[in-house]
């Protein structure tokens, strides 16, 4: 048994050694690169002058902190501060030094349902992300009367691959368990495998997902063994492969 393991840079090698650590053989292959974003010269003043800010991964509030100490400023105090997953509360909360909630499950839908969201009209609303995603954040606050504004505080860039060579490669190292962690990534990994005998292959896979939307779309895919860990974070993908 071998897991693939895409998440790029730091948190995937984080990921890798995790699993090494409880005996499991992980292989690093990374499909994007993480880099600043094109609005990162936008942040201020608008990052002050907004009701709540939220954040949808580690990445957006990293880029958006060194921004901010650059120009030498500072997280707003009054602002009301959300993330979608614990990780990045956690560190959101480090870097402003304000409490930041998140819903009990890593995802939009549950985003959605914390109280601070659900009486918004009016209010300024800034979503921190990457280039794309989290469409129905943005979309269902604003039905609900809320000026929301997205900050492309970092830019995914895609990693093309020899499909055919890594393919059997992996095949030759017994991979059999494949962890991704955004609907971007599985359609790009799939979008590299355009050999019908590839993409049958990656079909047998074990995949871990951390949303039942990225299953739904992973099940239209072809895939049929898909586990939804219910979140993104490193500890969490680990546990839903020990038994």
């Amino acid at each position: 048994m071998a897991v693939l393991v895409t998440r790029p840079e730091a948190q995937g090698i984080e990921l890798c050694q995790q699993l090494e650590n409880v005996g499991l053989t992980a292989l690093h292959h990374p499909l994007m690169t993480i880099e600043a974003g094109t609005d990162l010269p936008h942040l201020l003043p608008d990052i002050k002058q907004c009701d709540t800010i939220i954040a949808v991964s580690q990445h957006a509030v990293d880029f958006s902190d060194q921004y901010l100490r650059q120009q030498q400023s500072n997280w707003a105090t009054s602002t009301r501060y959300l993330a979608v997953g614990q990780k990045t509360a956690h560190l959101l909360s480090k870097v402003t030094g304000q409490s930041v909630n998140y819903p009990h499950v890593s995802d939009s839908e549950h985003l959605l349902e914390l109280a601070e969201l659900q009486s918004v009209s009016g209010q300024k609303i800034i979503i921190l992300r990457g280039n794309g995603g989290r469409e129905l954040i943005h979309e269902t606050l604003s039905e609900r009367g809320a000026l929301v504004a997205y900050k492309e505080v970092y830019q995914r860039k895609d990693l093309p691959f020899d499909a055919s060579a890594y393919c059997k490669q992996w095949q030759q190292q017994s991979v059999d368990t494949l962890i991704i962690t955004s609907g971007h990534q599985l359609a790009f990994f799939m979008s590299q495998l355009d050999n019908p005998a590839m993409a049958s292959w990656a079909h047998q896979l074990k995949l871990l997902v951390p949303s039942e939307r990225i299953a739904n779309d992973a099940r239209t895919m072809g895939f049929e063994h898909i586990v939804v860990t219910r979140s993104a974070a490193n500890q969490d993908l680990v546990a839903a492969l020990q038994p």
